[in-house]
């Protein structure tokens, strides 16, 4: 077991997380999504969004690929940087390869690094940024991530020309890009922490139920961010998973409970949050890494800007499957992140 290494010029804490001595800022952030996420209860609050779901493509993968571009620059214009300032980008997305982030973010010539943790991408790369930043690596950082209906449906169920039928556990894959500048310039948000999650596999298998799947991985992460950080869930206004769902909530409140522990007045999940259940038809809610990035940009910060929240938990999470996995019979493993979000006046 990873031996705890805290002492007073440590920025380690616990046995899994960072506390930053000089918290680096969420300058600024861009939210690209689709016709579904316009008509949903967030609609408003993006940046830009396309009744044309292939955003002026031919396939859906360079739709997935324009989106990212669109909330790079989105982002970058916000803040008045220039691409040529920003240091490192973090970039990820579902496809094989990462083609969505390879492909829509070339022509910014940003030295990157491709991320792939599934849906908890968002926090897997704002943690990376985050950390560069308080190294001293750089004044800026990039991170951004994807998803898409289209691409997603393709890459891991059926072509949509299949018009398949989805079982009420399913989750409808976000179609929407969102990205954020992490830098030492002054905001009103501070990534003050980071609890990097472990692959947490209870034997699931079912991909059309990964709500399951990611719901012990949640658990781990919000519950050594506690222990590390030795704090309840009532010295947070928000503890916010990324794409649980219906299903998935209500196993991370049972899990949670049989540990001591109990959020659900806390709890907010962006999967549950993008999507109206009653009247958009998306069975257990959103999923994909464009889902809790959309939200965090569109409608998170801005209650953390405004000083309507002071500190929040952002817990991303991940089913970690591909089509090989799922079609030679292993479990979907999944893994969180989280990352502590403050006001700051």
């Amino acid at each position: 077991m990873y031996k705890e290494q805290e002492n007073e010029k440590s920025q380690l804490k616990g046995a899994q997380s960072i506390c930053f001595r000089e918290s680096p800022y969420l300058i600024s952030s861009g939210s690209v999504a689709g016709s579904k996420e316009a008509e949903g209860p967030l609609g408003k609050l993006f940046d830009m969004t396309s009744q044309d779901d292939l955003f002026g493509a031919k396939t859906w993968e360079e739709a997935e690929s324009n989106m990212q571009k669109e909330a790079c620059v989105l982002t970058l214009g916000k803040a008045h940087v220039k691409p040529e300032e920003v240091r490192f980008l973090f970039g990820g997305d579902l496809l094989r390869q990462g083609i969505a982030t390879s492909m829509g973010i070339e022509s910014f010539q940003i030295p990157m690094f491709g991320l792939y943790g599934a849906c908890s991408t968002s926090g897997e790369a704002l943690a990376l940024g985050s950390m560069c930043v308080a190294a001293g690596y750089g004044d800026y950082m990039l991170a951004v991530t994807s998803s898409h209906f289209g691409s997603a449906e393709k890459e891991f169920r059926f072509p949509l020309g299949y018009a398949s039928q989805r079982p009420p556990s399913a989750h409808w894959t976000v179609t929407g890009s969102g990205a954020f500048l992490v830098g030492t310039e002054k905001s009103h948000v501070r990534i003050t922490g980071v609890t990097v999650g472990k692959i947490v596999d209870y034997g699931l298998k079912d991909s059309q139920n990964m709500g399951a799947c990611m719901a012990p991985a949640a658990m781990d992460t919000i519950m050594q961010n506690f222990r590390d950080f030795g704090r309840d869930a009532e010295e947070y206004d928000r503890i916010i998973t990324g794409d649980l769902g219906y299903v998935g909530q209500d196993i991370l409140f049972d899990l949670l409970r049989e540990k001591g522990y109990d959020i659900r007045t806390k709890h907010m999940d962006c999967g549950i949050t993008i999507f109206d259940q009653k009247t958009q038809d998306t069975h257990a809610g959103g999923s994909g890494c464009g889902c809790a990035a959309v939200t965090l940009s569109s409608y998170i910060l801005p209650k953390l800007r405004k000083g309507e929240w002071k500190r929040v938990l952002f817990v991303p999470t991940g089913a970690l499957m591909s089509t090989v996995s799922f079609n030679e019979g292993a479990s979907v493993p999944g893994i969180a992140h989280g990352i502590v979000l403050e006001h700051v006046n």
